[in-house]
């Protein structure tokens, strides 16, 4: 009676907590594998995955984790389900992942990728079975979820995200059965510009080119003064933001940034000083290498550029103008001095 009681106590415990273990054989002839949830009710639960041999019923790999991911199909539990980046993940995949052609072992070993995604342990084939990889793993680690595997390039391809406005996409190549980065792009806005990096491998080392565009047209955006100069087809844009600061962006005829000021969105100290009077209006700040004067004149506006003793005068359009210096009389803005 005790014994049947205990068993009853235990088979219970299973029914309420949805402990359950599953077989997972649909993804090789060689190998199966095994998974333990203990709470199948649960969106993340503690568990563990094993894979065996087939012929032998050895087992090969285990992993033991706090935080499992488990879909169910019809009640089974299915390999090699990847839908990248945040859709299903299945927690064994079993690919080649160097391009040996030697399937590999990717086991889910939590939730550890970044957003809290499903994060892998990466098992290369070698001629003693299986060897646990730390580069590799890194990738499945440290990114957003598992890696793709693109067979027809030999690459495998990586993202990463920071909030809304950040995202890295990573191209790596196999070399000494370790992936190396040959391409890193970048995307990333930083209120008013776009910005687009690539870093790609020479051969020796990755070279990296930054584009960078400008939307004056996002919310928190005012323009105080812009104008074209018609000797090069450049344009020059003062802006406001947010009612806080003054900054200056000189664009050119593709619409990518040439310059920009200031460099840094810290204000230690006033960046730009604005002296006024009933006829003329002007706006200067200096660098590490050239002093600026933005002028508004009756009839006439522009920049002058002061480098080593040397003035160099942008005459601007004056016709074809966007709003006007005696904007800056109407606010206070944190990194000016009015003068």
């Amino acid at each position: 009676m005790k014994l049947f009681t205990t068993a009853l106590f235990f088979a219970l415990t299973n029914l309420v907590y949805g402990q359950s273990e599953f077989t997972v054989d649909n993804f090789s002839p060689d190998y199966y594998g095994k998974i333990s949830i203990s709470d199948t009710s649960e969106v993340f639960s503690k568990g563990w995955i094993a894979i065996y041999e087939k012929k032998t019923n050895k087992q090969i790999i285990k992993l033991v984790s706090e935080e499992l991911a488990l879909s169910l199909h019809n009640g089974k539990a299915i390999a090699n389900i990847k839908s990248l980046p945040y859709g299903e993940q299945s927690l064994i995949l079993y690919d080649d992942f160097n391009f040996d052609n030697r399937k590999d072992f990717a086991i889910e070993d939590g939730q550890n990728s970044s957003y809290h995604l499903p994060s892998f342990r990466i098992y290369l084939a070698s001629a003693n079975g299986f060897d646990f990889n730390k580069s590799f793993t890194r990738l499945a680690q440290e990114y957003t979820g598992m890696f793709a595997v693109d067979h027809s390039e030999k690459k495998i391809l990586t993202m990463a995200k920071s909030g809304c406005c950040y995202h890295e996409f990573s191209e790596f190549i196999v070399e000494n059965n370790k992936p190396r980065a040959i391409k890193i792009i970048t995307e990333e806005q930083d209120l008013p510009f776009d910005i687009y990096s690539e870093q790609t491998w020479n051969g020796k080392t990755m070279v990296k080119k930054t584009t960078r565009t400008i939307d004056i047209e996002q919310e928190g955006i005012e323009v105080i003064l812009s104008f074209i100069v018609p000797e090069n087809g450049k344009k020059i844009i003062l802006y406001n933001i947010n009612d806080r600061t003054l900054n200056y962006a000189l664009v050119r005829k593709d619409s990518t940034v040439e310059f920009f000021f200031p460099m840094e969105t810290v204000y230690k100290n006033p960046d730009f000083r604005f002296d006024s009077s009933a006829t003329n209006l002007s706006v200067t700040f200096t660098n590490k290498t050239a002093t600026y004067k933005i002028y508004e004149r009756p009839n006439k506006l522009g920049a002058e550029i002061k480098v080593d003793n040397k003035i160099y005068n942008l005459i601007g359009d004056n016709k074809a103008k966007t709003g006007s210096l005696r904007e800056l009389l109407k606010v206070q803005l944190d990194n000016v001095v009015y003068r």
